[in-house]
């Protein structure tokens, strides 16, 4: 596109569409972003508001325990930033935030969806009902059972969507759950472009229509999209920081209604929508593995002297004697890089995984193709996970970080798989808490609906 001698750059505008994006970050020609200005195509925002109070434009936090102020070398001037959102750049006092107003990319309305599957008759119901909301523009809430197959009844919503000319959002608080995701996605739209983002995610050229994303990165984007899911909006750190709620508002549309998407719904969640719909059993018509709890006492002095306790020791050994994958929960980064000595003693190839390991995908892939034979893992996994015939323990259910509706999406890891229904979930535990017996109690309450005597 060509105003008084100056070509817009195709990718220019593919690129900072329905973002806000800090100027001195753009991967764009100095001139060419100024050009932009001058011809009011890109809208700068100062980074940092201070009336009436701090707010830190980007993501949206107010919060005083969140800015700081330094000397800053760019302005010469004392200036305050924003510790919130850090890890996506510093956004300061004299920081410019870029938002576009230019002249919109072209978006496809033809969009071949790709699936040969069928839903079973809860799913298809569920994605009728959902696909009903979309077109009348209003929320939706979709609470289904672990493994019931919910990214499979949004491919026709999403599909009716991208044909519309609208553009999609998927997003999700965990990284795991957008690479899992996003293949999916590639394969049934495979003349769309699809992109993801999350922490530490490629270069991806083109304009997307449908984006994956963590919430985390839905503060880059500033009313952008037209239809927006949010799935596992149960989980953290979505469910604790409320600028995630807020990213999610200011990346749709003013129009835009949101969908969510989970197991474990909050009471929250559950009054906040009209429109609701409820699968109570997987796709595959099996009953959901319910817990079993195993008392493990003094497992962390065990842990500390060298020991595998007993019980954990053999029940690991019975997963590599029968070939089954398997994930053991613990509840600390501590716990997990003082156990994985001892179960490496058992076999070489036991690897561990938490938040902060830059070979997260890597080794989920490993467990995923049978190059390794389990994961020890944080609560990092909970979520966003599908590995056929995985067993499951949980080593210090008791701890608080394992609240009920973890443990039911923990539990939820197994059994997903049609040819491997079943499977062992335990909670190796140093006493019973109400989130252990909860967890069970609503997945025999779910069995119990699914499956009617």
């Amino acid at each position: 596109m060509k105003y008084k001698g100056w070509l817009l750059p195709p990718a220019m505008r593919d690129f900072h569409e329905g973002r806000i994006w800090l100027r001195e970050h753009t991967a764009f020609a100095k001139q060419d972003i100024q050009r932009a200005i001058i011809r009011k195509y890109l809208h700068i925002i100062e980074g940092i508001q201070t009336t009436p109070r701090l707010k830190c434009n980007r993501c949206h936090n107010d919060k005083p325990q969140f800015f700081t102020m330094f000397d800053c070398s760019k302005c010469q001037r004392q200036c305050v930033y924003c510790r919130h959102c850090l890890s996506m750049g510093r956004v300061s006092s004299c920081s410019q935030l870029m938002i576009w107003r230019g002249p919109k990319a072209y978006r496809k309305r033809q969009h071949p969806l790709q699936w040969t599957g069928q839903l079973t008759e809860l799913q298809q119901q569920t994605a009728d009902e959902l696909l009903e909301s979309v077109k009348a523009c209003r929320s939706h809430l979709i609470s289904a059972v672990c493994g019931a197959g919910k990214t499979e009844l949004l491919f026709q919503s999403v599909h009716y969507a991208l044909e519309k000319g609208l553009r999609v959002c998927i997003a999700a608080p965990r990284t795991d759950v957008v690479l899992e995701l996003f293949p999916r996605f590639q394969k049934v739209f495979p003349q769309t472009i699809v992109h993801a983002y999350y922490s530490g995610a490629p270069k991806q050229d083109g304009y997307a229509q449908l984006v994956l994303a963590t919430t985390h990165q839905l503060y880059r984007f500033e009313q952008a999209f037209d239809v927006m899911i949010v799935d596992e909006a149960d989980a953290f750190p979505y469910s604790f920081d409320k600028t995630l709620a807020s990213s999610v508002q200011k990346a749709k549309t003013a129009q835009a209604p949101i969908y969510f998407m989970t197991a474990t719904p909050s009471p929250t969640l559950l009054n906040d929508f009209q429109q609701c719909s409820f699968i109570a059993k997987r796709y595959h018509n099996k009953p959901l593995p319910v817990p079993r709890f195993s008392a493990l006492w003094g497992y962390e002095k065990k842990l500390q002297r060298g020991k595998l306790p007993r019980k954990l020791k053999e029940w690991t050994e019975e997963r590599l004697a029968k070939n089954e994958p398997f994930l053991i929960f613990v509840p600390t980064i501590e716990l997990l890089k003082m156990a994985t000595p001892l179960f490496q003693k058992l076999h070489d190839n036991i690897l561990a995984v938490h938040a902060d390991d830059s070979d997260r995908k890597q080794k989920v892939l490993q467990l995923r193709d049978e190059e390794i034979p389990g994961l020890l893992t944080t609560t990092i996994l909970e979520r966003g996970i599908t590995i056929k015939n995985i067993q499951v323990a949980v080593v210090g259910a008791e701890s608080a970080i394992f609240t009920a509706s973890a443990l039911i999406q923990i539990a939820g890891r197994v059994g997903r798989h049609a040819a491997y229904a079943d499977g062992d979930v335990v909670f190796f535990h140093h006493g019973i808490t109400l989130a252990m017996d909860e967890a069970r109690e609503k997945i025999i309450y779910n069995n119990k609906i699914g499956f009617p005597q």
